[in-house]
C-alpha cells in the first residue's frame, strides 16, 4: 500500500472529516481485490481513494459505510460476488470479508443561547469530552471558561451549520427557537434539543410544520422539551437530564436502568 493512502487519512483526520475505511481481509474463489486491498469513502458515500472491487463490491461497501458513520460501529461484511441480489450485473465468481471502519470527528455540542442551564450543559459537555461552541450575541469567556468556542455576531444563525456527529441545544429562551432549529436542519445534526416548557414546545413544533418542514425529520432529530424524565428542578439537574439523553442517543442506548438492561431481579 502506498503512502498516498496513510497521508490522506491523516489529512482527513486533521481537517476533522467524517469518512469510513474499508479493508479487504478475506477472499475465497475469483476475487479482483486482494487481502489488504484498501479504499476510504467520504461521508456522502462516495470513493476518495484506493480500491476494493469494482461493481461486484463497490455499492455493497460504500452503503456500509454510510451505515457504519450514522451509528459510529464498526462492521464485518460478506459479499458474494455471485449474487445477482446486488444488481451489480455479471457475477464475479468468489467471496470476499471486508473490514469497515468509521472515523468521526470529535462529537460537537453546540449551544445556541446562554444562561445558567446552558454554562452547566458546556461544563458537562467539556467534562465527556465534547468540543463545546457557544452562539449567542451576550457569551463571554467568564461565563463559559469550558467552551472551545464562542460565537457571538450571529444573529441571523448563518454560522449553524451542524455535521454528522453534531447534537444542537436550543436554549434562546423562547427568542429565535423557531428560527434556530430551521438553521441546524440545512445541517446534518444527529441530535436537536429545545429546552422549553411542553406547552412552548408544541407551538415551536406546530410552527414548523406550518411552515413546511418536514415532519419525518423533526421525529428523526428534535427533542421538544429536551431531556431525560429525571425529575429535574434545578439548573444542575435540568442539565444532567439534556445531557444524559444525548450521551443516550450518541450511543444507541434504551436509556433503562442497568438491572434492567441485565433483566436482573433482587
Amino acid at each position: 500500500m502506498s503512502t498516498e493512502y496513510y497521508d490522506k487519512v491523516s489529512e482527513l483526520l486533521q481537517n476533522e472529516a467524517a469518512f469510513a475505511t474499508a479493508t479487504v481481509i478475506k477472499t475465497v474463489g475469483s476475487a479482483s481485490a486482494k487481502p489488504g486491498s484498501k479504499s476510504i469513502i467520504g461521508a456522502d458515500g462516495m470513493s476518495i481513494l484506493g480500491w476494493v472491487g469494482g461493481g461486484c463490491a463497490d455499492s455493497a461497501v460504500r452503503e456500509t459505510a454510510l451505515e457504519c458513520l450514522q451509528d459510529g460501529q464498526t462492521r464485518i461484511i460478506e459479499i458474494d460476488l455471485d449474487d445477482e441480489v446486488l444488481g451489480v450485473g455479471m457475477p464475479c465468481g468468489g467471496k470476499m470479508e471486508v473490514y469497515v471502519e468509521p472515523f468521526l470527528p470529535q462529537p460537537e455540542l453546540m449551544l445556541v443561547g446562554q444562561g445558567r442551564i446552558a454554562e452547566l450543559v458546556a461544563e458537562l459537555g467539556r467534562l465527556l469530552h465534547f468540543r463545546v461552541t457557544v452562539n449567542s450575541p451576550g457569551a463571554t469567556r467568564e461565563d463559559f471558561p469550558f467552551a472551545d468556542q464562542l460565537i457571538t455576531d450571529d444573529t441571523d444563525y448563518q454560522k449553524i451549520n451542524p455535521g454528522l456527529n453534531s447534537y444542537v441545544i436550543v436554549l434562546t429562551q423562547h427568542k429565535g427557537d423557531q428560527q434556530v432549529i430551521q438553521a441546524a436542519l440545512r445541517g446534518t445534526p444527529r441530535y436537536i434539543g429545545l429546552v422549553a416548557s411542553a406547552k412552548r414546545s408544541r407551538l415551536v413544533v406546530e410552527y414548523l410544520k406550518e411552515d413546511g418542514m418536514d415532519a419525518d425529520a423533526l421525529r428523526q432529530v428534535l427533542r421538544a422539551p429536551c431531556g431525560l424524565d429525571l425529575g429535574g428542578r434545578t439548573p444542575e439537574e435540568i442539565a444532567l437530564s439534556i445531557i444524559t439523553e444525548v450521551v443516550k442517543l450518541r450511543h444507541e442506548r434504551t436509556g433503562l436502568s442497568m438491572m434492567e438492561v441485565k433483566q436482573c431481579n433482587i
